[in-house]
């Protein structure tokens, strides 16, 4: 795996200065942990907001954004560091294409992400998109078949495009409380939580909005409808996550290609072979004996027979 380039995080400096002081309270936190590095892995279909959000984590156009382009065919890993603290966030494309997971960028995502550790997860999502569908249920399918169950108890649903006025006059919180149990609903589906996985209730569902329209509070910071700096609260759950005590993802050659189809029952051969003998092979050997001792002599050897009598 080629070297990755770090660079110093100077976008954290343009954040308003109340944004910057907690996001470095967070860093602070993740150090006193013994937390050193954080990779995010960010997924999710297309033209959901997910580098548009990478985008305003890092406080730096790292990747491109276009309404008119369409997003990169490979993932890319932009990392920062800051106080002896590195960032990693990979961006990945879109995982539909013509209506269907797009198997090819499902696998070049795997191998970029061979033998690194994923710490978080950001499922990202749009706020404004008014139902799920089963195409919802394919893509999460797709990324615990890939990255096992596990992922999604180190996961965070993103929901973009959150100052927004909602529809037919609903209030804001009951649209996103609806939205978010849909969208839920799906995933635990999607990603074969059971009743018994008590984390799976806990999934966190964070709004962010990305646009430079963005309301501001008075220390200049992007807020949501709730006045809530949306920026500092995403690091925050980022950060919660990372530390809840489940173990990162580590996506190794095991992991990509599962088990190894030329060693899969093999164990079980002699006993197969030990079955075919015993219950098939001697069992047909006995009958043809007893078929054959069974057989009348024919004419002809009887005729001899009673030739030589005489």
């Amino acid at each position: 795996m080629a070297s990755q380039l770090i660079r110093e995080w100077v976008g954290i400096q343009q954040f308003p200065a109340s944004t910057q002081t907690k996001l470095l309270n967070l860093l602070g936190k993740l150090k006193n942990e013994n937390v050193s590095t954080l990779t995010i892995l960010v997924m999710g279909k297309g033209g959901v907001g997910k580098s548009s959000t990478v985008n305003s984590i890092v406080g730096e156009r790292v990747v491109a954004v276009s309404a008119f382009q369409s997003e990169g065919p490979r993932p890319i890993m932009i990392s920062r560091s800051r106080a002896g603290f590195t960032l990693n966030i990979i961006d990945t494309p879109g995982l539909i294409e013509g209506g269907y997971v797009n198997d090819q960028t499902l696998e070049i995502i795997k191998r970029f992400l061979l033998d690194r550790t994923i710490d978080v997860l950001l499922y990202v999502d749009r706020l404004d998109a008014y139902r799920v569908d089963n195409l919802d249920k394919q893509v999460i399918k797709a990324i615990t078949d890939s990255f096992g169950k596990e992922i999604w108890r180190r996961a965070l649903v993103v929901l973009t495009h959150a100052q927004l006025s909602p529809p037919d006059g609903l209030e804001y919180d009951l649209f996103f409380s609806k939205r978010s149990e849909a969208l839920m609903k799906i995933v635990k589906l999607g990603a074969r939580i059971k009743k018994q996985d008590t984390w799976g209730s806990s999934v966190p569902v964070v709004l962010v909005e990305n646009s430079g329209r963005c309301n501001k509070n008075e220390d200049d910071e992007k807020i949501l409808p709730d006045g809530t700096a949306w920026i500092p609260n995403l690091v925050k759950t980022m950060t919660d996550v990372a530390l809840n005590g489940s173990k990162a993802i580590l996506v190794d050659k095991k992991l990509i290609e599962g088990p190894n189809p030329n060693r899969r029952w093999k164990e079980f051969i002699p006993l197969i072979f030990a079955f075919q003998y015993f219950f098939i092979i001697k069992p047909i050997q006995a009958a043809i004996k007893r078929d054959i001792a069974k057989e009348a002599r024919p004419s002809w050897e009887l005729r001899d027979v009673g030739a030589r009598k005489f």
